[in-house]
């Protein structure tokens, strides 16, 4: 069951996403909860592959799916951060 986004916590979204993620799609990721701004922690869901924005749309779109604001950052083709927050 999924709470509401207020309810929920940055931690409870990074498991949510462990659990969706398939281990032999998502092997070349990282994930971090970035909390050097104290108002608003971000999560941080590093992918560093060739055609790294296929996988990049769906990190964003199961985030927002589970109530996330989502950021992306470009470094390159095979370098993408996904930055989410909860309000």
């Amino acid at each position: 069951m999924n709470r509401s986004p207020s309810d929920r916590t940055l931690n409870d979204l990074a498991d949510e996403f462990e659990a969706y993620r398939h281990p032999n799609e998502f092997n070349e990721h990282s994930l971090v909860i970035d909390n050097s701004d104290r108002e608003r922690s971000t999560l941080v869901v590093h992918i560093d592959r060739e055609q790294a924005a296929d996988l990049a749309d769906r990190v964003e779109a199961f985030l927002r799916d589970h109530g996330a604001h989502t950021q992306r950052e470009r470094h390159a083709d095979s370098d993408i951060r996904v930055l989410a927050t909860l309000e």
